[in-house]
């Protein structure tokens, strides 16, 4: 797996939706429903398909042949 990136918040979480929007992944929110659907997305190495899974500091979004990301 490449590098693990890092998204840093400013609250007490961010949404898997808008984590998804900040990381490039998808081009606008409204997106993430089909995005999840479409791809396998884990959440501290769980399957996680809620576009409103709530990702505090230090939680894993893997996209498998996309990337990693890390809460802050």
């Amino acid at each position: 797996m490449a590098d693990t990136k890092t998204v840093t918040i400013n609250g007490d979480f961010i949404t898997l939706g808008q984590l998804l929007k900040e990381a490039g992944v998808i081009p606008t929110g409204g997106a993430a429903k089909w995005f999840l659907k479409e791809h396998q997305v884990l959440v501290n190495e769980q399957p996680e398909d809620r576009r409103g899974k709530k990702l505090r500091s230090g939680d894993t979004v893997t996209i498998p042949e996309q990337g990693q990301w890390t809460v802050q």
